[in-house]
């Protein structure tokens, strides 16, 4: 019989999609402000592969994958996209309409998980309407997309970034220089 531990501290990651270069820096220091020091900022990932967001946030979108120094327990994802969700709503137009859209997540030594909203078959609920959506799977010294992952998570730059990442993440564990961003 398999005994309950406690899981590994990993590493919380986000995505910011927006067409709106001016509200990138804002949203970066309230993050900050909430979860602690970015250690990793990606420069503009066109955003090319859906039309998804169009309708509500326009043409011209792009992504910015960025990653925090202080590590996370896993559990503490729905608080976090719960925050998250409200910071986007900070940024509403008058219509009513997102200006930015905030997915947390978190990259551990196995595999990258995102928090969403919106149940899927692949997606296991945590709590607080929120679900964990394993995105990527790390085998043979790569991250792997799914059948189900979005195909701009599927690219390769944005897969080695996320390496690089789970690299700084790992280094972290090896000397145990981590804090663990308090509830």
């Amino acid at each position: 019989m398999s005994k309950p531990k406690e899981s590994s501290l990993v590493k919380l990651i986000a995505s910011l999609i927006t067409g709106d270069k001016e509200i990138v820096k804002p949203v970066l220091k309230k993050t900050e402000h909430k979860f602690g020091s970015i250690d990793f900022l990606s420069g503009k990932i066109n955003f090319k592969h859906t039309d998804y967001y169009k309708e509500e946030m326009g043409e011209g979108l792009f992504r910015k994958i960025l990653s925090f120094e202080k590590l996370i327990k896993p559990d503490s994802l729905p608080d976090i996209k719960l925050f998250t969700n409200s910071l986007e709503s900070e940024y509403l137009t008058g219509d009513g309409k997102r200006v930015i859209n905030i997915d947390p997540g978190y990259v551990s030594m196995e595999k990258m998980v995102l928090a969403s909203c919106k149940n899927f078959a692949h997606r296991v609920y945590l709590k607080n309407g929120v679900y964990a959506d394993l995105t990527l799977v790390y085998r043979a010294g790569n991250f792997q997309s799914l059948e189900w992952t979005f195909p701009d998570y599927a690219e390769e730059g944005v897969r080695n970034m996320l390496k690089g990442i789970r690299e700084r993440y790992g280094h972290q564990l090896q000397r145990r220089d981590y804090k663990c961003l308090k509830a």
